[in-house]
């Protein structure tokens, strides 16, 4: 085998080590943006859930505070 070709089947099989192995750490860190993708998403959920408890508690804290001034007008009125 002439120095020339070792040289080739080197650089070939270096090249070929490089792919596969930037194949698989790309793979790797594809694999774990899309995990922390499915936590935001499970987060996001969480923090709307809560939003929308809030929201809830919210109207009918408004809703006595409002019945609360009515009965207090009404009793000042008479």
């Amino acid at each position: 085998m002439s120095m020339v070709s070792k040289v080739v089947l080197g650089v070939s099989l270096l090249l070929t080590a490089a792919t596969v192995a930037g194949v698989h750490v790309k793979q790797k860190l594809e694999r774990e943006r899309l995990r922390e993708g499915v936590v935001r998403d499970l987060e996001r959920q969480i923090r709307k859930q809560e939003n929308l408890r809030l929201l809830e508690e919210q109207i009918v804290l408004t809703r006595h505070l409002e019945t609360e001034r009515e009965k207090t007008l009404a009793s000042k009125q008479l």
